[in-house]
């Protein structure tokens, strides 16, 4: 039997490690300041709604997610499969059929509007260029410069889209490796991984929930709204505040949180060193609400040259007719104006796309100052594994093929609950 392990954080991160360990018959404490769990994915009340803190999309490439999605009994019409599509309403269309891979990716190329013959073979041929390098490259550069010699209507409707949304960074600054790592996961993999996943229910009970249903069914404890100010290292294992001692932690929490809950334990100080040096990234989410009639053509559609980035209509995905969430990723001009010129402008935009658009009975708009950090080349990230024997961090952030998503997230704390089980076996008898 596994000591019992403690997990700081009720995030994916948190609860993905915390899952793991209770499927394996580990004793678990999870720790989260917050009623709510979910972290920085998490369910918002407004004007009566259960809603989110941001509109996230999964993909089928998000294994791992999945996986634990089906562990813990996830509700299975939480998500809405569909084949890829990508469009930005008068300018472009991308749709993938459900054929074989590679079939499907050169077809949905093939028959893509808004891009002429030759940007869709340049298309094709970036894609087998960069399987023929093994999705590689021999030192990390900038989306930008990657995609300097694409045409120019690849770049605009296609690749830099699919950067600003995998990794909430600016093409010009973002990492080129590990935008190659999704496509390599997503597009270039079978068919299905490129399957979008738009949630159909709250990000908190998406997975959190169903996870800690699970976590306290094999033995683990949920510490909800119990804020860890800091960790010790005594002689007896880690006291988390006044809990403990453990054997081990998981230090699962936003990377921003880190620093002061370590700050008793200096073997993690180049962990805070690092993480001082990052830049970080927003994402703004913008609710509006009109009659129940209006409808985007789609569930998820983009917006060429907008305020917004994606439009997200909720009557298509959670029945909440009338409602759509407007996306604004990285570092863009939202910050400088106000959340009612915002919303003003986010109408505008739609009021492009469905005709006769009526006024907005209401508006939110929520702004993640820190979502993700600036995922730019060679940028350095901690290890799952510390200095401190039986410590491990889990979370986003943490070294990984991945930007800052669910999925990265999820894997993170798989990885730490693994580590944290191989100790727990190699130390005994």
């Amino acid at each position: 039997m596994v000591a019992r392990v403690a997990v700081v954080g009720g995030g994916y991160a948190g609860l993905a490690a915390a899952t793991e360990l209770a499927a394996a018959g580990a004793a678990v404490d999870v720790f989260e300041a917050s009623r709510t769990l979910g972290g920085r994915a998490r369910a918002v009340e407004l004007e009566g709604l259960t809603l989110d803190n941001g509109a996230h999309i999964l993909v089928g490439a998000y294994t791992e997610t999945l996986r634990l999605m089906r562990l813990v009994g996830a509700p299975a019409d939480g998500l809405l499969r569909l084949p890829l599509h990508l469009e930005f309403p008068g300018h472009f269309r991308l749709h993938a059929p459900r054929l074989p891979a590679p079939l499907h990716l050169a077809w949905a190329l093939l028959s893509a509007r808004g891009l002429s013959w030759s940007d869709k073979f340049a298309a094709i041929a970036f894609m087998r260029r960069q399987r023929h390098a093994a999705f590689r490259l021999a030192a990390d550069t900038t989306v930008g410069a990657l995609l300097a010699e694409e045409p120019v209507a690849t770049r605009r409707f296609l690749w830099e889209p699919l950067c600003l949304a995998a990794l909430n960074t600016e093409p010009s600054r973002a990492s080129a490796q590990v935008f190659l790592n999704v496509l390599r996961d997503s597009l270039a993999a079978g068919r299905a991984a490129s399957d979008l996943l738009l949630p159909a229910r709250d990000f908190s009970s998406l997975f959190p929930e169903p996870a800690a249903r699970f976590i306290e069914a094999h033995g683990g404890r949920m510490m909800r709204g119990t804020r860890i100010e800091c960790i010790r290292h005594v002689a007896s294992g880690y006291l988390v505040d006044g809990h403990g001692p453990y054997g081990q932690a998981i230090l699962a929490v936003a990377p921003q949180h880190l620093p002061p809950l370590v700050d008793e334990l200096p073997e993690l100080a180049p962990v805070v060193a690092q993480l001082q040096s990052y830049a970080w990234e927003p994402i703004v989410t913008c609710y509006l609400a009109y009659p129940e009639s209006v409808r985007l053509p789609q569930a998820m559609l983009g917006v060429i040259d907008g305020t917004a980035q994606w439009l997200f209509d909720r009557g298509h995905t959670h029945g909440h007719g009338g409602l759509i969430s407007a996306v604004i990723s990285a570092s863009r001009r939202h910050r400088e104006i106000d959340a009612q010129r915002l919303a003003a402008e986010i109408h505008a935009e739609v009021a492009q796309i469905v005709p006769n658009l009526p006024a907005a009975r209401w508006t939110r708009v929520i702004a993640e100052k820190r979502a993700t950090f600036a995922c730019t080349p060679g940028v350095s990230r901690p290890l799952t594994s510390t200095a401190l024997p039986g410590v491990y961090l889990a979370g986003d952030y943490v070294a990984g093929d991945y930007p800052a998503t669910i999925e990265g997230a999820v894997r993170s704390g798989v990885a730490a609950a693994r580590l944290a089980l191989h100790q727990a076996a190699r130390s005994q008898p």
